[in-house]
C-alpha cells in the first residue's frame, strides 16, 4: 500500500485490505545515499500504517530498498548507511517486525552494475555484502525481527552483452550462495527468502511451469527449493528449509467499460491483461498452490487497489475509487478456505509433502470444507501461513 502519514488515510487503506480478507500488508521504506535514519515524512507514514495495522489485526511487512539502480549501495560506507537506516526503522517503529531487504537486485531497474568486466556476476556479490551488513544491524536493534532476503525477479537474461543487463533468479541465487560460502560467515544473512513468482504476462496461469529455463514461477517451487538447498545447505544459513515469502504476485485485469473514466494512459502490449473472471480464477489457483507448498510462509498480491495509469498495475481487487471488483469476493473466499484448513493439497497442482515432486491433478478445489475427499493438510511449518496484499 502507499505511504501516507495521515492516520485516517492509513486506517482507511488498511480497512479496505481487511474487507478483502487480507491479514498482512507490505509497505516500502526508500533509502537514499547519506541517510542513516528514516526521514521524518517516511517515519510518520510507517508509524501511521503500523498503528492502523495493530488496530485492525493486520501485520505489516516493510521492504527497505534504494529507489533504483542509480542509488545502489555499492561501497562500505553506503552499505553501512543502508544498514543503519533499516535498524533505525525497526528501532523507532516497534510495530514492524518483518523486513525485506532490497527489491529485485537481479535486474538493472533496481541494481547496477550486474556484470563485471569479464562478464562475472557482481550484483549477487554486492547484494550479499549489503544483506549481511543489514541483517546484523537489524538483529542488534530488534533481535526478534524476521529479516527476509532476495526479493528476486522471476526473469533475467544472464547476458553481459545485452541492452538490458539482468540475471535470472537461477543464476543469481546460485551466485549468492557461492558468495556467502566464500565469505566464511558463521551466521545467517536472512531468516526467510523473498521471491516474485510472476508469470510471463498476466494471461499466463500460475500453474505454468518452466522446467527447461532459468525462469522461476509459482509452479516451479521444487526448482526454487532445490536452488536454495544447493546454495546454502551445510552452512550456517538455512537453504532447502528456509521459509519462502512470495512478496509480489499480480494479475492485471481489463477495466470494464463502466469504470474506464477512472483510468488514463495506454496499456502496454506486453502486459496482456485478462477479464476480471480470469483474474479471480488465477488468484484462487495461486493462493491455493502457495498454501500447499511446505516452506511458504506468506504470499502477497500486488495490489490492493488498481493504479489509475494503465501503464502501471491494474492488479488490485478494488478499482481506483475503492469499489470492489468481482475478484474481491473470490479472493476473500479463498483466503477463508486456507485459514479454515479446508484445502485438499492432493487435488491442487502443487508439490507433495516432500516438497519436490509436482502432483498432477485439478488446479483448484472446492471452496467448502466438505469438498475435500482426503484428509486436509496445512503445510506451513510455522503454522502461521498468511495471505497478503501489497502496493508499495
Amino acid at each position: 500500500m502507499g505511504r501516507n502519514s495521515d492516520p485516517a488515510v492509513a486506517r482507511a487503506k488498511v480497512e479496505l485490505a481487511k474487507a478483502a480478507g487480507f491479514d498482512v500488508l507490505r509497505v516500502t521504506a526508500i533509502w537514499a545515499p547519506g541517510q542513516k535514519a528514516v526521514p521524518a515524512d517516511q517515519l510518520a507514514a510507517l508509524q501511521a500504517v503500523a498503528a492502523a495495522g495493530a488496530f485492525d489485526g493486520i501485520t505489516i511487512y516493510t521492504t527497505v530498498m534504494p529507489f533504483g539502480s542509480k542509488t545502489t549501495p555499492l561501497t562500505n560506507t553506503a552499505r553501512a548507511q543502508f544498514a543503519a537506516f533499516a535498524a533505525d526503522l525497526v528501532r523507532r517503529v516497534p510495530g514492524i517486525r518483518n523486513v525485506i531487504v532490497g527489491n529485485e537486485p537481479n535486474i538493472n531497474r533496481y541494481w547496477l552494475p550486474q556484470f563485471g568486466p569479464n562478464g562475472e556476476d557482481v550484483a549477487a556479490q554486492a547484494y550479499e555484502l549489503m544483506l549481511a551488513r543489514t541483517y546484523d544491524s537489524i538483529k542488534k536493534a530488534a533481535p526478534k525481527t524476521f529479516v527476509i532476503g532476495g526479493s528476486l525477479s522471476p526473469h533475467g537474461g544472464d547476458d553481459p552483452h545485452s541492452s538490458r543487463l539482468t540475471h535470472s533468479p537461477t543464476t543469481f541465487l546460485t551466485d549468492l550462495g557461492l558468495d556467502y560460502r566464500a565469505s566464511n560467515r558463521a551466521k545467517p544473512i536472512m531468516d526467510g527468502f523473498a521471491f516474485h513468482p510472476y508469470g510471463d504476462n498476466s494471461s499466463v496461469p500460475p500453474t505454468a511451469a518452466h522446467p527447461n529455463s532459468t525462469t522461476i514461477g509459482l509452479a516451479d517451487y521444487d526448482k526454487l527449493v532445490h536452488l536454495l538447498g544447493a546454495a546454502f545447505d551445510g552452512t550456517a544459513q538455512k537453504g532447502s528449509s528456509l521459509p519462502i515469502v512470495y512478496d509480489e504476485y499480480g494479475i492485471e485485469s481489463v477495466p470494464p467499460a463502466g469504470e474506464l473514466t477512472l483510468y488514463h494512459g495506454r496499456e502496454p502490449t506486453t502486459t496482456k491483461p485478462v477479464p476480471e473472471s480470469t483474474q479471480g480464477q488465477y488468484y484462487d489457483e495461486a493462493l491455493l498452490m502457495a498454501a500447499c507448498q511446505p516452506t511458504v510462509r506468506a504470499m502477497f498480491l500486488f495490489h490492493v487497489t488498481d493504479e489509475t495509469d494503465l501503464n502501471r498495475w491494474q492488479s488490485g481487487v478494488y478499482y481506483p475509487d475503492g469499489k470492489p471488483k468481482s475478484t474481491r469476493a473470490v479472493v476473500k473466499e479463498t483466503i477463508e478456505q486456507v485459514h479454515d484448513g479446508a484445502v485438499d493439497c492432493t487435488a491442487v497442482n502443487v508439490p507433495s509433502d516432500d516438497g519436490w515432486t509436482l502432483i498432477s491433478g485439478a488446479s483448484t478445489v472446492g471452496k467448502t470444507t466438505g469438498a475435500a475427499t482426503k484428509p486436509l493438510k496445512h503445510h506451513d511449518p510455522r503454522d502461521a501461513w498468511r495471505l497478503i496484499s501489497t502496493a508499495p
